[in-house]
């Protein structure tokens, strides 16, 4: 389909084809692009849960094991959880069966709690619908963002090339984005001059692009970037 990125498959394809396993990495995607690592041939896949998937702050990770590699895979972490019989007590490790060997520890009860919501409010909500609204989202916050110039678009414009963030380029691009931070557009920076700005499709409005471009606008015209305390780095950009 048009909207999905399809070079996943092909790319998988090419690894095996080497002999080699590929483990993908899906924080920018999962919850906010389609996905089928099952018919894909995808070996392994990991992702944070507090992006797309909408679990906040903290929320756990998860890891994906393809079914057939699942009583097989040696993994370099093991832990109680993961045992086959936990409360056994046994003085050696025997892992559970399938993809339950990779729980390692006690997972974190309240994070998980707030995880299971966000993923239950994505199921709700078609891929395709949620896929569509993420590509439109994207379109039109480049093209208000190009009408206010100063910027230099980084993300593909083509729909099949990106996920659901749109990043672009500009020499004062730390002290930029900590000005916007503070007047309420939540985006990050990655050196040397990139500002990202993600587009989470299940609750931004359309309006709320709007209203971010024109802080963009306000912060650029007005020189607010330009003060002392928007330029002194911290450890988290």
């Amino acid at each position: 389909m048009a909207w999905r990125i399809s070079r996943l498959a092909a790319l998988t394809r090419a690894a095996h084809d080497t002999g080699a396993l590929v483990l993908w990495d899906l924080s920018h995607s999962v919850g906010a692009v389609p996905l089928q690592l099952a018919e894909d041939g995808v070996d392994l896949a990991v992702g944070c849960g507090y992006k797309y998937l909408n679990g906040g702050p903290g929320a756990p990770a998860f890891l994906y094991i393809a079914p057939h590699m699942q009583d097989e895979l040696r993994l370099p972490l093991t832990g109680w959880l993961g045992h086959a019989e936990p409360f056994a007590f046994e003085s050696t490790y025997r892992p559970a069966d399938g993809v339950a060997r990779a729980v390692v520890g006690t997972p974190p009860i309240l994070s998980l709690a707030a995880l299971e919501v966000g993923i239950d409010i994505a199921l709700a909500a078609p891929m395709a619908a949620v896929r569509a609204k993420s590509l439109r989202l994207a379109d039109e916050f480049i093209a208000q963002m190009e009408r206010a110039g100063e910027f230099s678009l980084l993300t593909p414009r083509e729909h099949g090339a990106r996920g659901s963030q749109v990043a672009f380029a500009h020499p004062a691009g730390y002290p930029i984005m900590q000005a916007l931070i503070e007047r309420g557009v939540i985006g990050d920076f990655r050196a040397p001059d990139v500002l990202r700005f993600g587009l989470a499709p299940l609750y931004l409005r359309y309006v709320d692009v709007y209203d971010a471009v024109e802080r963009v606008c306000e912060v650029m015209r007005d020189g607010a970037w330009r003060e002392a305390r928007f330029q002194q780095r911290r450890g988290v950009t």
